[in-house]
């Protein structure tokens, strides 16, 4: 099976949706996936610079992307998008993050 090696977190530390909200979701599903989380602070000019490629190669790209997006990757080196915030409140994307968590893909990497 293909397991997360590494939670990659694009983020900022002034974002409600970000600090707490996925940051402490993220935190348990790097302890239930036995995975590294990295994160990518946009407001860290060296850490920009790489969460803004992440984001273009594999996230939802625009000149202001929506943070915070989280990308799994897998032992084979795959990236998988699986969670962008929304903006039309933090409970969306709470809601978002539960959809995460409750899905199959999720709950096959937890197995």
């Amino acid at each position: 099976m293909n397991k997360v090696k590494t939670i990659k977190m694009v983020m900022a530390n002034w974002c409600p949706h970000c600090v707490p909200t996925t940051l402490e979701a993220m935190r348990r599903a790097s302890k239930e996936l036995g995975a590294d989380l990295v994160l990518y602070d946009i407001d860290k000019p060296e850490e920009e610079k790489l969460a803004d490629e992440l984001v273009k190669n594999y996230g939802d790209w625009s000149e202001n992307y929506l943070i915070p997006q989280v990308f799994f990757v897998m032992g084979d080196g795959t990236v998988r998008h699986v969670l962008t915030g929304q903006s039309a409140g933090v409970s969306f994307t709470k809601r978002k993050i539960d959809e995460l968590f409750t899905s199959e893909f999720y709950r096959s990497l937890v197995r």
